[in-house]
């Protein structure tokens, strides 16, 4: 028989995460409001459909762009013949240009120093390419996206070792969780090569605060270490705060321009800003010329391209366009929000407060049998396999604490949300659980919300490759 690498014998990439496995038995049945209204609601997938019809009104006003024109004369054949891995330069002021209303042009980003990718997966993989060694580690506050298990870890052999969060404080980074990380890194023989964070955070939908970005650069700073800051989401605030970047506080504290800055990189992506995940279109953001010379060379693998780069650097250059989008896709996100919100808690359920991103960080703990993971798993599987919602367990998000979902709420029509969150009372009130909720008051609902459960400490993401723990 002959021989296969380990890459593709491995459990490395993480398909069987609840997390993917989700979505897979979303396309077994998926709903459909004529032809399959029974079927299963995604739930699980954070795309941002809400302004599809602000793009589409641009598309039919602007021809040119779509039909690949330049003032009415077609640019077909130029933009067919190979490009320059470096990427369009227009593009690239444009992309930066966008970066920086987002964050109100109080920062300004050089579109020299930006690296494209297809795709924040893609940026994100060859970051770790750049910094790290087979082995080497990376620390990540819990909860986080659990795709990082594969993006991070699966072709480059980093390691992950978690920060770990608590609902204590709303799940936020704290001196102490930072310290404790990175001695446990140590004490399993791990070189720590920086911290990773998603700012707003998927899976809570809250944003970093000032003072854990000032934690954050303060801790590699002491450290020496890289701080990779993945704000894919700033577009999407919602919240009165305005998204603080980390290239705010790079400002503020007067590090531009200084060795720390250039352990400082940011990833960025128009897949959650503009809902355009399959145009894959990543970024790279990085003050070391080392590190954007390589990952430039490395970028040939997934480049983004040249058609798509043309369109959207028409799209983003036109700047009535990009300030009205803005404002009015937060102004749909916060509206879509509440609807969710408002929703759940008259199913008896609450959510983490949240200010950004496309879905919602979802407190079930009440609806468990046991506080264990067990319990967690055996109740999503009943909302998976009988509600028929897709939501994604905290576990599959390396959560330490059973019974947080993350459900996603920009991805479908209103009435479909509604449909969802009509199946979702419906459940909780055919359960003992739910039937005692719904006569408690909301006082007594706060109060057992508050209550943290599990002195179960999850393990570090590397055991998960050990077969029998699968």
């Amino acid at each position: 028989m002959k021989q296969l690498s380990t890459k593709v014998t491995s459990n490395g990439h993480g398909q069987d995460s609840s997390y993917f496995l989700g979505w897979e038995e979303y396309e077994k049945n998926p709903y459909d409001e004529i032809k399959n209204p029974n079927g299963m609601i995604q739930m699980g997938l954070a795309e941002n459909q809400l302004c599809f019809d602000l793009i589409e009104s641009w598309l039919a006003k602007n021809p040119d762009a779509a039909s690949l024109k330049r003032n009415g004369q077609s640019i077909f054949r130029e933009l067919a013949l190979f490009q320059d891995y470096h990427g369009m330069p227009e593009f690239k002021k444009a992309m930066a240009e966008f970066m920086e209303e987002i964050r109100g042009n109080r920062v300004t980003f050089d579109p020299k120093k930006i690296v494209l990718a297809a795709g924040s997966t893609s940026a994100n993989e060859t970051l770790m390419f750049c910094l790290a060694e087979p082995g080497d580690a990376f620390l990540l506050p819990t909860p986080y996206y659990p795709g990082f298990d594969r993006d991070l870890k699966w072709r480059t052999g980093a390691e992950i070792v978690p920060i770990h969060c608590s609902s204590s404080n709303g799940f936020q980074i704290t001196e102490a969780a930072l310290q404790q990380a990175y001695q446990q890194a140590h004490k399993l023989d791990l070189k720590v090569k920086g911290v990773l964070v998603t700012n707003p955070s998927n899976p809570l939908g809250t944003a970093l605060t000032r003072r854990e970005l000032n934690l954050l650069v303060d801790f590699i700073s002491s450290k020496n270490i890289h701080l990779i800051s993945d704000e894919i989401y700033s577009g999407t605030m919602f919240g009165f705060e305005q998204f603080i970047s980390v290239m705010d506080v790079l400002k503020d504290k007067k590090l531009e321009n200084t060795e720390v800055s250039k352990r400082v990189h940011v990833v960025y992506s128009l897949s959650k800003d503009l809902g355009l995940p399959g145009f894959r279109v990543g970024a790279i953001y990085s003050n070391d010329d080392m590190i954007v010379s390589a990952a430039t060379k490395m970028s040939s693998f997934g480049l983004v391209s040249s058609q798509t780069q043309y369109l959207l650097s028409a799209l983003l250059s036109d700047k009535k366009f990009t300030s009205q989008y803005l404002e009015e896709n937060q102004k749909r996100l916060k509206s879509r929000q509440k609807r969710l919100v408002s929703g759940i808690e008259s199913a008896g359920i609450t959510c983490l407060r949240s200010n950004a991103g496309l879905f919602c960080w979802v407190d079930m703990r009440h609806l468990l049998d046991t506080n264990t993971f067990e319990a967690e798993l055996d109740l999503w599987k009943k909302i998976v396999y009988n509600v028929k919602l897709n939501i994604s367990p905290g576990s599959s998000c390396h959560c330490t604490e059973p019974g947080w979902f993350r459900v996603c709420f920009a991805n479908m029509s209103e009435d479909t949300l509604d449909l969802a969150l009509k199946r979702l009372k419906t459940f909780v009130e055919s359960t003992d659980c739910g039937r005692m909720i719904s006569r408690s008051s909301h006082e007594r609902l706060k109060s057992l919300r508050k209550k943290t459960v599990s002195n179960w400490v999850f393990r570090v993401s590397w055991s998960d490759r050990v077969p029998d723990e699968r």
